[in-house]
């Protein structure tokens, strides 16, 4: 079979039949951090495993259990966006996650917190704070890969604009820029990417806006959310999450965590050490 010409149809998460791209795939795999040699020989297997119908999920899991196999590194940068999607059920270890995120940026970070509009109180998931902008994170979770349409940013605009109303007058905020963010896993419709520009609402998607989106903030920070490693148990992953061990780069600190949640001593060292595969930063993007 000719890689560069695969005529199969596949099926999208959303349910949507279309021609597979092979292109989209090496582009995955070369942006996880993926050699040539290595790009070649997933290729070639999946070729050979390809049917009509087959799901996007199957060909990427096949993908991954090859890259498994050869690196650390780049399995779990290659796995990033569902493991962002397994920070679920809830939404809360993902506003944990956004905190952490802009920590490295140099913000001061509160997660859930309560604060007073002009009109009525709001609960914001996360403010982030340095001398000169006060931002206000809606963090929207999904557990899926649904878009976000219109109808959510409006709704966070209007809530935003009610606190700055309320802040804007205070004095200690005079020479503060009020800023509001909503930020997902996943994607906008192409209508709420319309409204967020018209209204100045900063909106921060998977891969929206094209540079500067969630993935690259993950990429640059190498804050890699513990969903990413594979020699954690989906249980295991959970108890740390619930104990607020939220990165790869909080493993180590805490190891004294991983035999409070049942994990048996001879698995720390595979584990620290996978973690620390998935930290380093892919060099060939720079």
């Amino acid at each position: 079979m000719d890689n560069n010409n695969i005529n199969i149809q596949i099926k999208k998460n959303s349910g949507e039949i279309v021609l597979f791209d092979i292109n989209k795939l090496k582009s995955a795999l070369y942006r996880s951090g993926a050699k040539q040699s290595e790009i070649n020989t997933i290729i070639a297997e999946i070729s050979t495993k390809l049917y009509d119908g087959i799901t996007t999920k199957r060909i990427y899991q096949i993908a991954y259990s090859v890259l498994r196999k050869k690196s650390h590194n780049v399995a779990g940068h290659f796995r990033l966006k569902k493991a962002v999607l397994d920070l679920g059920p809830s939404g809360y270890p993902f506003e944990k996650f956004v905190g952490r995120l802009f920590s490295n940026k140099n913000y001061n970070v509160e997660v859930s917190k309560i604060i007073q509009g002009n009109c009525v109180t709001h609960e914001v998931d996360v403010i982030a704070k340095n001398e000169t902008e006060h931002i206000y994170i809606e963090c929207k979770f999904h557990k899926d890969r649904k878009k976000n349409d219109v109808k959510i940013p409006m709704y966070i605009k209007s809530r935003f604009d009610d606190i700055r109303n309320n802040l804007g007058k205070l004095p200690e905020n005079k020479n503060i820029n009020i800023k509001g963010m909503l930020i997902t896993n996943t994607r906008f419709s192409s209508d709420a990417e319309d409204f967020g520009k018209c209204s100045g609402l900063t909106l921060i998607g998977w891969d929206y806006p094209k540079k500067g989106n969630l993935r690259d903030w993950i990429d640059q920070s190498g804050y890699h959310p513990i969903t990413s490693l594979s020699s954690l148990t989906k249980k295991h992953k959970q108890k740390l999450l619930e104990k607020n061990i939220i990165l790869c780069r909080e493993i180590e600190p805490n190891i004294q965590v991983l035999e409070e949640i049942g994990i048996r001593k001879k698995d720390f060292k595979r584990i620290i050490k996978e973690a620390k595969e998935i930290m380093k930063y892919n060099e060939h993007l720079q």
